[in-house]
């Protein structure tokens, strides 16, 4: 399931939402507590702080702190990943020995193509996907998980994922594309 948003946290209270397509965009003020359940809010705000951080730094920086284990760009359940538009992992702190190899093609649980999704979101500018992939958390077991992603530049993107069998991407964004 593949839908395209640009997200952005304004101040502590608000959540902004943008949806839209070629000249059409439609942009709705949410409180976080309207908008999303906390667990999507802090992915969102985690990957907007990695957005920054990319955008500010040079790239073998970004690449090199993305992919540690013990940076800060993994906390807790979330960390970050980072691909160019051809599928090729750029960063990935859990699965290493994928930097430099194409998952434009690889297939989630359920048959779909989770990376090539993901890419189209991030050609979008933003967007959340939802896949089904391997929980490092849980024993490796399949389980549902969100990702939000963002584009850096016309090159590569970056993402972050939550899993459990409740995700789904935020309503509103449904809303806000139908307006």
């Amino acid at each position: 399931m593949l839908f395209s948003v640009s997200a952005e946290l304004s101040g502590a209270e608000t959540f902004t939402i943008t949806a839209g397509q070629a000249e059409e965009t439609n942009t709705q003020n949410f409180t976080e507590s309207q908008m999303v359940d906390e667990p999507v809010a802090t992915m969102v705000a985690f990957v907007q702080e990695a957005v920054s951080f990319a955008q500010n730094s040079s790239k073998e920086d970004v690449f090199l702190e993305f992919s540690d284990k013990n940076g800060s760009f993994f906390r807790d359940n979330l960390y970050i990943y980072a691909y160019d538009f051809d599928g090729i992992t750029l960063a990935h702190p859990l699965q290493t020995d994928l930097i430099g190899k194409s998952r434009l093609e690889e297939r989630d649980a359920e048959g779909e193509l989770f990376i090539e999704n993901l890419r189209d979101a991030a050609l979008n500018g933003s967007g959340f996907v939802v896949f089904h992939y391997l929980n490092p958390a849980h024993n490796n077991s399949v389980e549902k998980k969100l990702g939000y992603v963002e584009k850096i530049d016309d090159t590569w993107w970056l993402g972050s994922g939550i899993y459990g069998e409740n995700v789904t991407i935020p309503k509103e964004a449904y809303w806000n594309a139908m307006v």
